[in-house]
């Protein structure tokens, strides 16, 4: 059974000016984004405040994962239910009063709490926001939407390391949660503003079961993610946990089969694009999750410079990401998806690659380009992952779509960093050496080169004018 559809966004602006929207939902994932990322840079000192090991804030960091990847499935009944605006709104409000929280937290156990209460706001802020931005989109212009989406994703994890040291350096910890202040009450206003409309005239009535079994397969299957990418996670523990998460994700789509409106509905699996974006895309978002872990660790740990130094290289990955966004919807329209989606993710393992050997007598004239040119790859194949996923996708299976698709990018992103870890684990054993010596990153780059060139298989079979409805590409 299919979802009743939400009604269309409506917005007083939108018609003259159709980036508000995009642009409102693009810095509300910023802001939830930028969180998870500038909070690695302050964690040894908001250890020493709250008097405990810098590895026991770990548990800040998972509960906030777990309940992101946990409530992401309430999302598209609770949007129907309440109306997406309504609970878009809600959801900047819950995330920016946690935010609060946490910056005032005296102690460990309040923070993870309201890490906690962050991530209920994050698991409805992120898949509702997008569902916005498609339910306001036409086709014709859904490109030209996604790539204001999309940039968060790319820029965050680059300038969070940067933000983050430079508050917690010059300032406090607690600023890295209190800049959420000012960013969410200005996305608050605009959102009541901007938006109005997006309820349906018949929600579903919530599928207990598959909230049950949605959640427990999520939370194991991210909390055995999380302990993977851990120095001392245990591996039989964490792939066990993996497989009870799997075993649950098969549970809750038998369940999904026989109920007549489930929490979560397959149907849009049936969608050789969609589906194609889920799976392989998600391959693809692990591998490109990874560089922005590995790159500063190899800076560093294999290069020996400093924090600063290597913040400063990463924003090269920015400049790339920046620099393809003007060409992003020409370069789509002229060779469609299906040969940007082969092509460009080719070279963007070929960086991959290049990352592989680099060496601390490397030259900038070399390493800078070589920065630029994976930035703007990763831009590229983001957009297009993210832009064909929908293209196809009709309107009463958005809200289903967009659900497992928000999901699948949540876990892609956990598993980026699980990956790069158990790589770089798995390479001194293997090159007999003792540390995180050149040699294992090398290693660590390598597989990650190549898990991102699996999925050009996958992208081969599409049909040559896959989304051509919203690329507008003519063969």
């Amino acid at each position: 059974m299919t979802a009743a559809p939400i009604a269309q966004i409506q917005s007083p602006l939108a018609g003259r000016f159709p980036a508000s929207i995009p642009l409102l939902v693009a810095g509300a994932f910023f802001m939830e984004m930028l969180d998870g990322t500038i909070i690695a840079t302050a964690i040894p000192q908001m250890a020493r405040s709250f008097h405990v090991h810098p590895i026991d804030l770990n548990l800040g960091m998972t509960a906030y994962m777990i309940m992101l990847a946990a409530g992401i499935p309430l999302s598209g009944w609770a949007a129907e239910r309440f109306g997406a605006r309504r609970v878009f709104a809600s959801a900047i409000l819950i995330f920016t009063l946690a935010s609060v929280l946490c910056g005032i937290a005296t102690g460990f156990w309040w923070f993870c709490a309201a890490r906690v209460i962050q991530g209920v706001g994050g698991a409805l802020m992120v898949p509702v926001g997008r569902l916005l931005v498609l339910r306001s989109t036409p086709k014709r212009d859904l490109m030209r939407a996604t790539a204001f989406i999309t940039w968060p994703a790319l820029v965050a994890p680059v300038l969070g390391p940067v933000v983050g040291g430079v508050l917690t350096t010059y300032a406090s910890w607690r600023w890295a949660f209190f800049i959420n202040l000012p960013l969410g009450l200005l996305g608050l206003g605009a959102t009541l503003f901007l938006l109005s409309g997006g309820r349906t005239t018949e929600a579903r009535r919530l599928d207990w079961t598959g909230v049950i079994l949605s959640a427990s397969a999520a939370i194991a299957f991210v909390y055995g993610a999380s302990l993977l990418g851990t120095a001392n996670g245990n591996i039989a523990v964490s792939l066990g946990l993996m497989l009870l998460g799997a075993i649950g994700a098969v549970a809750t789509a038998r369940h999904a089969a026989r109920h007549p409106a489930p929490l979560m509905e397959f149907s849009a699996l049936r969608i050789r694009s969609f589906a194609t974006t889920l799976w392989s895309g998600s391959t693809v978002r692990i591998a490109i999750n990874v560089a922005p872990f590995l790159l500063p660790l190899l800076f560093q740990i294999g290069f020996h410079r400093s924090a600063v130094a290597s913040g400063s290289l990463l924003l090269f990955l920015f400049a790339g990401n920046l620099g393809i966004k003007p060409l992003t919807s020409a370069i789509l329209r002229r060779f469609g998806f299906r040969s940007v989606l082969i092509v460009n993710g080719l070279i963007l393992a070929a960086t991959f690659a290049g990352f592989a050997w680099l060496s601390p007598a490397t030259p900038l004239w070399l390493l800078l380009p070589l920065l630029i040119l994976s930035g703007a790859t990763r831009s590229m194949q983001f957009t297009a992952i993210n832009t064909l996923a929908y293209a196809e996708v009709p309107p009463a299976s958005m809200t289903s779509a967009n659900t497992l698709f928000n999901l699948g990018q949540q876990v892609s992103v956990g598993l980026g960093i699980a990956f790069g870890a158990v790589m770089l684990r798995l390479g001194p054993p293997l090159l007999e050496s003792t540390s995180l010596s050149p040699d294992a990153f090398r290693f660590a780059f390598l597989a990650t080169a190549l898990l991102c060139a699996l999925p050009t298989f996958d992208f081969w079979r599409l049909a040559p004018n896959a989304g051509a409805e919203v690329s507008r590409h003519r063969r």
